[in-house]
């Protein structure tokens, strides 16, 4: 077994190695390998870039389409009352003023074009995850990578033969997308040991904060340029990166320390003795009744719909809001876009490293972890937009909010992120892929509710409450985790 006694209750004991006590005596487990090329460190790169790629693909067109759409064919219901819109400002010397665009995309059409990648996303996580688990997380995360990279580059084609085009290729980009964050997550399980898993993961997923800091002002550079049309680029670039990556991913990942053929044999007896091994002859199936019936599980998937609610809006929307009530040029507002998910991605490596420490000295349970740092990354952001519309028309002040308290949305690695393996390492890959499902259907359900609610009326009343729904949602959310949460393996079974 991979967590604690099963004939005590493991919530309120503190995790150690091989996460096994019996009394005062700890089982003995063989020393690391003192070597700093690590297998399991190369996982992590390769899955750190491997998600800072899908994020850059993803999430490009939230600031491409500022620059695809012909903001002349629609009538701009700006004015300088400052109760119900910022008041522009003048732009400076060297400013970028783009192009008209393209498409003649109202704002309902911009909110189901951003939604539609979410529509394939969701439908591919369970399958992914039990993929991942039945023929290994390396051919599953490696193509979901691969093949979102080749439906981006060929993006812009589809978009100029018709807005039908478009949309088929964003649902497909987001189908093969949606394996990935399981099938890594059942890799973590084969790899990682129980006390590197906060930072670990940390590390990995913060890959998607990553690529969104590079991509939305790289993006905006990109739509600033003459060349090929300018927005393009922004798909060919992410697109032609994410192929050359999977050529790495085939060559130096395996998915399992047991498959690896120049790992250090140290390492690889050190992994095998903390993680729980899978005996792929006894696999009497997914327990789904046990998993829809689980209380905790119910408690992960709510409060990550919750904080998904509240990232897809900054996500999807923030370079709208950007431009059209705070009026950044497109430079800017790509740039600026940027800093909540910079502060984020450093203050979740921080955090998760310090949520590790705390684990191994035990001063917290792994019950009272999960929830502690779950209830910071839920309260923090919903905090920062209510200090976004106390802000009002401030840049500098909304920017300062969102990324400064928004930043502590990077708690999450050390919160929900990890409890899926807690509760059930052998199917790791399918508990994520059903949270991260229900989760994600806030992706698409965010912005068609924004484009529906805002609807062409830029104005502040409107933007607030956006912000205000995305604080309440979240925080509600949390307080489910709070009442309902586990941190022990759950006795589940196929009767």
């Amino acid at each position: 077994m991979e967590v604690l006694d099963p004939s005590v209750s493991r919530d309120d004991l503190p995790l150690c190695v091989n996460d096994y006590i019996e009394k005062d005596v700890i089982e003995q487990t063989p020393s690391d390998t003192k070597s700093c090329l690590k297998a399991r460190y190369t996982l992590g790169f390769l899955g750190f870039l491997g998600f800072a790629l899908v994020y850059a693909m993803r999430v490009n067109l939230s600031v491409a389409i500022v620059s695809m759409v012909n903001q002349t064919a629609f009538p701009d219901n700006d004015d300088n009352n400052t109760s119900n819109v910022c008041p522009k400002v003048n732009p400076i010397n060297g400013t970028f003023i783009p192009s008209a665009g393209e498409f003649n995309w109202d704002e309902k059409t911009q909110g189901v074009i951003l939604g539609a990648f979410f529509l394939g996303y969701v439908s591919t996580n369970v399958p992914g995850g039990r993929l991942a688990e039945k023929v290994g997380g390396k051919l599953v995360y490696g193509l979901g990578v691969f093949l979102t990279a080749v439906l981006t580059v060929i993006s812009p084609i589809a978009a100029r033969w018709g807005l039908v085009p478009f949309l088929v290729v964003r649902v497909a980009e987001g189908f093969t997308e949606g394996v990935t964050f399981p099938a890594m997550h059942s890799m973590l399980a084969n790899w990682v040991p129980p006390l590197e898993r906060n930072k670990f993961g940390a590390i990995v997923y913060a890959g998607s904060n990553f690529g969104t800091i590079i991509s939305l002002p790289l993006s905006g550079w990109l739509c600033s340029l003459e060349l090929w049309g300018g927005w393009p680029l922004a798909f060919y670039l992410f697109g032609g990166l994410g192929i050359v990556w999977y050529v790495f991913w085939q060559i130096f990942i395996y998915d399992t320390p047991a498959e690896h053929a120049r790992i250090d044999p140290q390492e690889k007896a050190y992994i095998e003795a903390c993680v729980e091994k899978k005996d792929e002859s006894d696999d009497p199936g997914v327990p789904w009744i046990s998993i829809f019936t689980s209380l905790p599980m119910w408690a992960i998937a709510i409060t990550q719909c919750g904080q998904s609610w509240a990232f897809y809006t900054l996500l999807t929307e923030l370079p709208t809001y950007m431009d059209k009530i705070l009026h950044f040029d497109v430079q800017q507002d790509a740039f600026l876009s940027t800093l909540p998910y910079l502060t984020s991605w450093l203050v979740g490596l921080a955090i998760s490293s310090f949520a590790d420490a705390l684990l191994a000295r035990q001063i917290l349970s792994p019950l009272t972890s999960f929830k502690l740092w779950n209830t910071v990354a839920s309260v923090g952001p919903s905090l920062s937009f209510i200090g976004a519309i106390w802000a009002g028309c401030d840049r500098m002040t909304v920017m300062l909010m969102l990324a400064g308290l928004g930043s502590l949305q990077g708690a999450v690695y050390a919160g929900t992120q990890m409890n899926h393996i807690a509760l059930a390492p052998r199917y790791a890959g399918t508990l994520y892929g059903l949270t991260n499902a229900a989760a994600n259907v806030c992706g698409f359900l965010a912005p068609y509710v924004i484009g529906r609610l805002v609807d062409g009326h830029e104005t502040l009343p409107r933007w607030h409450t956006v912000f205000w729904m995305a604080a309440g949602i979240n925080m509600a959310t949390n307080c489910f985790y709070l009442l309902f949460a586990s941190a022990s393996e759950q006795p589940w079974s196929n009767d």
